[in-house]
């Protein structure tokens, strides 16, 4: 099943080399593209810096490519390698980077400093930090200008990186972190919200500084848009006359939707066609399998999921009544990855919709299939440029492991049928080799909005 892969068919940079191409998925994602002044609702626009040779310095790290992996009972697999930057090894990087982007344009065209802010599971703080600071470092914006402040449950903390954001006495004022520690990861989300609404008008009003929150679909659709415009460059769907199923682990599937969007600007501009657009794989795990549950059932309830069964012989939980959901689990409730948090993710019709209209499925996977799997992973992964630890638990982020073992399960039980190519959309993998932790010091623990309020006056 498995041979030594072709080398990496095609790499380029996902923003840089598709930037003319970006206004047009603005335009069909965002009915106003205009700034949004309300303090409770900022946002900066749209609107793109030029691209200069220090707007190209700040992209750099946007790579993509296009990696052949194996075979597979035989289906070809190839890897959408979405986790090039060295910064952040995951796909926060491309809606990060542009995010930053418009912050940049904003304040250089007004004067008016900004302050992102997010919460997040770990990897979309990351990658933001890491945008601020790339833009810093490439002189596009000051750092009393340019600051981020991100909120993380007490979970994922073992995922976030230092950087002179951190290390620099000044920039660690200008860009906090915020460690919640109260019960629920994803509540975190609320906390945000609640101090943006109770908040950023006073910041405004004293401070004169824009609170930017960057938790909105569109803000992500739009960089996402290009992979589809990757894909069209350089590999088409369909071109072989073979069918095609993007396969991706998911919590919320911010990125197939932004895939799907970018496949519909093609489609409008009469540059691809949509009888070739691919099907979707979605992957998620057991602690939150709720878009699976939702394209199965049309609910988030946990009651449609099969009923585990303990073997005692070998300590494991096991079910043969769905082939959606692993037949093998340590816990039916298990976190794989501290990534996929988000319960009732409101993107679930949309992508129920698109499933149904260009084919596809969900599938959901347990660190036990993941591990049964990791020789075979191992072994592709080694052609990539960052290949696995021999030890799976040096591994920090599962995303793109937990895809590929998704995918290959799909193909096991009959889920994709026999004639489609796989693209797995490695949206993100890393040990704890490959970054520095972000020293537990630097977070400032908080309950509440006043508590985050009380270290951004400060």
């Amino acid at each position: 099943m498995t041979g030594s892969p072709a080398p990496t068919a095609a790499s380029g940079n996902l923003l840089a080399d598709y930037y003319e191409m970006l206004p047009r998925a603005i335009a069909h994602c965002v009915p106003d593209p205009a700034p949004v002044t309300e303090p409770a609702s900022f946002s900066p626009g749209f609107s793109l810096p030029e691209l200069t040779g220090e707007v190209r310095e700040f992209l750099a790290a946007a790579t993509v490519a296009w990696q052949p992996l194996g075979e597979y009972a035989g289906h070809p697999v190839t890897l959408l390698d979405l986790s090039g930057n060295p910064g952040t090894n995951t796909t926060k990087t491309f809606a990060s980077l542009l995010i930053v982007a418009r912050a940049v344009e904003f304040i250089n065209r007004t004067g008016e400093p900004i302050m992102i802010f997010s919460p997040t599971s770990a990897n979309k703080g990351v990658a933001l930090r890491d945008a601020v600071l790339r833009a810093i470092q490439a002189g596009l914006a000051r750092p009393d200008q340019l600051r981020v402040a991100i909120l993380v449950p007490e979970g994922s903390w073992p995922k976030l990186r230092s950087s002179p954001l951190a290390t620099d006495r000044r920039l660690r004022a200008l860009n906090p972190v915020f460690r919640y520690a109260g019960p629920g990861p994803e509540h975190v989300k609320q906390l945000g919200k609640d101090f943006v609404r109770s908040h950023a008008e006073e910041l405004w009003r004293t401070l004169g500084l824009h609170v930017w929150y960057t938790l909105e679909l569109p803000n992500y659709l739009v960089a996402d848009t290009a992979r589809a415009f990757f894909e069209h460059a350089i590999a088409p769907a369909g071109l072989a006359g073979r069918p095609r199923t993007h396969a991706h682990a998911v919590s919320s599937a911010f990125g197939l939707l932004g895939y799907h969007t970018g496949r519909e600007v093609l489609e409008q501009a009469g540059l691809a066609s949509a009888t070739t657009r691919p099907g979707s794989l979605l992957v998620q795990h057991l602690a939150t399998p709720d878009m699976v549950l939702h394209l199965l059932h049309g609910s988030f309830d946990r009651d449609n999921m099969p009923a585990f069964e303990l073997d005692r012989s070998s300590g494991t939980y096991r079910q043969s009544a769905d082939p959606h959901f692993p037949q093998v689990a340590s816990d039916p409730g298990e976190v794989l990855d501290a990534t996929f948090y988000s319960h009732c993710p409101a993107t679930s019709p949309a992508m129920d919709e698109i499933i149904g209209r260009y084919g596809g499925d969900g599938v959901v996977v347990s660190r036990h299939e993941c591990l049964e799997r990791y020789p075979l992973l191992r072994d592709w992964f080694g052609h990539t440029q960052r290949p696995l630890p021999a030890a799976p638990g040096e591994v920090r982020e599962w995303s793109a492991m937990m895809a590929v073992t998704g995918a290959l399960a799909a193909i096991d039980r009959d889920l994709i049928k026999p004639d489609h190519d796989i693209v797995v959309h490695g949206s993100g993998w890393y040990t704890a080799a490959d970054f520095t932790e972000l020293d537990p010091a630097v977070a400032v623990t908080v309950a509440a909005p006043g508590d985050i309020m009380a270290t951004v006056t400060a």
